[in-house]
């Protein structure tokens, strides 16, 4: 679909794998769109892969970046699918020469929320519009229809709606994609969909360490119980994907499991801890996804790791496995409803960020509509959000998952199981931290009452903090030494 005038309906710059498969994902829904890239040899490659694609739209590459802005319908809306930083920066002050007021730039990178906001106040004074907009889904997601999660004006977003609309991930209930909100909210809620997803894959990786090395499942075993539980209320796209892996033959060594042969060293790209940044910034606990950041700094330490699994004794792990060989279904059992329970609070931390945030910077987010773009194309998709939109359908004030009537009812039926596989685990010396944040954190906001009055006490002790009483009004403070007495 051109414009009247015969150009290209939207541009796109930064033709790594995204870029590239956005563009091409926003073709073969018969938009045209011109493209461009600093590395020239990738526009000619984007070029070659429509062709062999046979996008319904027409696809331009342009060499010179000056050609890529004449060549867009005015007004003008580009895509800008680079690294996050200075790259960017760098991108839009190219395009603030070359673009015009009213045209719109749109960045579909990882990008910390705050640096958007700041280039929609430095473009907007040459009049120009500015959107971030995050983009879950990888590689396949980008290229057949992915989560999207546009912020900035809300004109804008209108602007380049019948686009998004149509290149989304389509489920029962419509596009994934929605207005999020004015600003950085895009890219926020795509920071927090990100830390989720830490604490998600994490919890999965958990699960399988407590599998294997407690159960003593075999790999076939890992597959099949996974699989199963892809057909149950954990049904997503990452237990689906985990019990593919499992199967999977290495093909290096022509025998095992490639599984078996990968490093046990996990990176990152920052969205994670951005999250627990912004968690400690906010005052919103966090701690499973804290607990998933976590794991991913100490696999990086493999060196000491190693060194000090020759140093450092725990429990005898063959013994503990022994006791739970014996009732490998009971275990499986265990650890799935464990894995449910764990997953809803981690979910709840992040959409508690998300609650927050928004009543902070007056977003007036819809958690119900953010919850049911994450239904498809995106990383974390799964079933149970179809249960987290009904939750704040039913009351969009939802303070926590946990007090929804549909998810306390869950908590209370499996936090007996979760415990149990804690315990279980913890006794065999096999770490869990996600697992075990998860129940420290249900257990800590169960409770009517915790030691902080203590705490408050100690504040009091040694800075004159303060403290506030149970029975009476008002802040207090008291000299906690004896007289002529002195403090050690």
């Amino acid at each position: 679909m051109s414009s009247s005038s015969g150009k290209s309906a939207i541009g796109l710059i930064g033709l790594a794998v995204m870029g590239q498969n956005l563009s091409l994902n926003i073709a073969d829904k018969g938009f045209d769109i011109s493209v461009w890239n600093r590395s020239h040899s990738k526009t000619v490659r984007t070029e070659e892969r429509a062709k062999e694609e046979k996008v319904k739209g027409k696809l331009t590459g342009y060499e010179k970046i000056e050609d890529f802005v004449h060549s867009l319908a005015k007004p003008r809306a580009v895509i800008i699918l680079v690294q996050a930083g200075k790259p960017v920066d760098a991108v839009i002050s190219s395009l603030a020469q070359l673009l015009e007021p009213g045209d719109l730039i749109i960045d579909g990178g990882n990008e910390w929320y705050s640096n958007t906001e700041r280039r929609a106040k430095a473009v907007g004074e040459k009049g120009l519009m500015y959107m971030g907009m995050g983009v879950s889904g990888g590689e396949e997601g980008a290229r057949y229809g992915p989560s999207l999660m546009p912020g900035g004006p809300k004109e804008a977003y209108e602007r380049v709606e019948p686009i998004l609309t149509k290149i989304a991930a389509q489920v029962d209930d419509g596009p994934c994609v929605t207005w999020i909100g004015e600003g950085g909210a895009g890219n926020y809620v795509k920071m927090i969909h990100n830390g989720i997803e830490y604490g998600d894959m994490q919890l999965i990786a958990e699960a399988y360490d407590i599998l294997k090395n407690i159960g003593g499942l075999t790999n076939d075993e890992l597959a099949q119980a996974f699989d199963r539980w892809n057909h149950s209320e954990l049904e997503s796209f990452l237990i689906d994907i985990t019990a593919k892996i499992f199967t999977k033959k290495d093909p290096s060594s022509g025998s095992g499991r490639l599984v078996d042969a990968i490093l046990d060293k996990t990176g990152q790209k920052g969205t994670g801890r951005w999250t627990i940044q912004e968690s400690a910034e906010l005052g919103v606990a966090a701690p499973t996804i804290s607990a998933a950041l976590d794991v991913r700094n100490l696999s990086a330490r493999l060196d000491e790791r190693k060194a000090a699994s020759k140093i450092l004794q725990g429990p005898i792990a063959e013994e503990a496995a022994q006791k739970i060989k014996a009732d490998k279904q009971k275990l499986i059992e265990d650890v799935g409803h464990a894995l449910f329970a764990a997953k809803i609070c981690s979910y709840a931390q992040g959409m508690n960020l998300i609650r927050t945030a928004g009543l902070q910077h007056n977003w007036n987010l819809n958690l119900g509509n953010i919850a049911r773009i994450w239904k498809g194309g995106c990383i974390i998709r799964a079933v149970f959000l179809d249960r987290i939109k009904a939750a704040y359908g039913r009351n969009k004030e939802l303070a926590s998952l946990l007090v929804d009537e549909d998810f306390s009812a869950e908590m209370n039926s499996r936090q007996s199981a979760l415990r149990s596989v804690v315990c279980t685990a913890i006794g065999a010396g096999v770490s869990i931290p996600a697992f075990s944040a998860s129940m420290a954190y249900y257990d800590t906001y169960r409770r009517a009452r915790l030691p902080a009055n203590l705490t408050q006490a100690q504040r009091d002790f040694f800075g004159a903090h303060t403290y506030e009483r149970l029975d009476k009004p008002g802040s207090f403070h008291t000299e906690w030494l004896h007289d002529g007495e002195e403090q050690k």
